[in-house]
């Protein structure tokens, strides 16, 4: 497969990386000569210094002959103009980023694709909707919901008094099959576990589970529920202002803002459940001031990834339940796991994994790249005389670093086990760790 991507920044980068491990035919071009040679290390890839919408430049990359041509600049205008300049010139399906959430309703969609723009991501928006995720769940690290959120893949951190704390999980196997454990972290590494693992004290678990079950999640991992009801965010970016709009009217936050004529037209953006401060949220003695000891979550979504984390660190050590950190370097991804913040948020992960799913197969209807486990969850729908379906789980060689979590069978959610026949036209969620999605793929055509 031939995929040409326009903008060598940090999306763009890290989705050829994610490609070129394939072996798919991968271009990456971008205006700025410096970016290509830091993209093209150690990848096994092509790279352009050009104009993405320049049509002599586009016809030098063979636009024409690309099965995808993706346009991830930094401008939302450059990139719907290279798309439409791209589907013109021949290549099959497009994919822009953009900054306007108007381009996403339905009513404008087949304007766009009419132009030639087939598919859209906007980043900040797909990051404001896993913050309001991670605020509604506090006990929960990570959470998505598969096959119309019937089954729900969830990451918990295993506290001291969990009453799965040492115990093998061929142990747990013994009961109702309410959950699986398709995952466990322990000091920086994932590993899809087998009946002989013990679960320890400060694991996060992967659990997949239905919908009428996952309550009972965090009783059993030592966790105490409560309600996020008042919030304070810091960092007046786009996200910053989606998050509160896609929170309910009945929370009471505070968002902070360095910069004093930005605090003023945030008052104009704002719902009146908001109240904006000109202030740096990591000053101790602000917060005090503004009753941070009474806070039930703390949001840090500046432009800088260090005082996010700082900043949730602050807030952690005032008392504050639940944080969250936008980490936009990917250096610092660890470190802030390690530093026990809460939950991360990477805008980049976040469409690269929107963008990935678009390119895998129609079978394959959703994927989600995991922020804290180098992993990806995904739906995939068995094919008749696929793989899967010719005997049980447990006597199918999966490939490594792969497990099956739960189904949906006649729209009726279930949980894999060893003895599970998986049918012709199960949705199925499948859980990969480094990049195997693809070759879990072959096993459902």
């Amino acid at each position: 497969m031939r995929i040409v991507i326009a903008g060598a920044g940090a999306v763009g980068t890290h989705l050829a990386k994610l490609l070129s491990a394939e072996n798919q035919d991968i271009v990456l071009m971008d205006a700025d000569k410096e970016k290509l040679n830091f993209a093209g290390g150690n990848m096994e890839m092509m790279t352009m210094a050009g104009s993405c919408t320049s049509l002599k430049d586009l016809v030098e990359v063979e636009v024409q002959e690309a099965d995808f041509f993706i346009a991830v600049t930094p401008d939302e205008s450059v990139n719907v103009t290279a798309c439409l300049l791209a589907t013109n010139l021949g290549a099959k399906k497009t994919f822009a980023r953009i900054d306007n959430y108007e381009y996403l309703l339905p009513k404008n969609k087949e304007f766009f694709l009419k132009l030639g723009v087939d598919s859209m991501v906007y980043p900040e928006m797909l990051a404001a909707k896993e913050i309001v995720s991670a605020l509604k769940r506090p006990w929960a690290r990570q959470w998505v919901e598969l096959c119309d959120g019937n089954i729900i893949l969830t990451g918990i951190k295993i506290r001291e008094n969990s009453v799965l704390v040492n115990q093998h999980l061929y142990e747990l196997g013994r009961q109702e099959k309410r959950f699986h454990i398709v995952a466990i972290k322990r000091n920086n590494i994932t590993i899809i576990p087998t009946g002989n693992d013990q679960i320890l004290s400060g694991d996060i678990l992967f659990f997949t589970t239905t919908k009428d079950y996952v309550e009972e999640l965090p009783k059993l991992t030592g966790k105490a529920r409560f309600e996020v009801k008042n919030i304070m965010i810091m960092g007046g970016s786009r996200i910053a202002i989606r998050t509160c709009q896609y929170l309910p009217d009945n929370v009471n936050i505070k968002l902070l803002e360095l910069d004093k004529e930005k605090s003023y037209q945030l008052l104009e953006r704002l719902p009146k459940n908001v109240t904006v401060f000109h202030n740096d949220g990591r000053s101790a003695d602000f917060l005090l001031q503004e009753g941070i000891n009474d806070v039930d979550a703390f949001v840090a979504v500046t432009g800088n990834s260090e005082a996010n984390i700082l900043a949730c660190m602050a807030a952690k050590r005032f008392g504050v339940r639940k944080t969250v950190a936008e980490v936009e370097n990917m250096d610092y991804m660890q470190m802030a796991e390690n530093l026990d913040i809460g939950s991360i948020i990477n805008k980049k992960l976040i469409t690269v994994s929107n963008i990935y799913r678009f390119l895998l197969s129609e079978d394959v209807s959703n994927v989600k790249s995991l922020t804290i486990a180098n992993a990806d969850v995904a739906e995939i729908v068995a094919r008749p005389n696929s793989i899967v379906t010719k005997k049980e789980v447990k006597k199918i060689v999966l490939p490594k670093n792969v497990t099956l979590g739960g189904l949906i069978r006649n729209g009726e959610p279930m949980m894999i086990d060893g003895d599970t026949l998986i049918e012709p036209y199960d949705h199925v969620v499948v859980f990969c760790l480094e990049d195997s999605l693809r070759e879990a793929e072959k096993l459902f055509h």
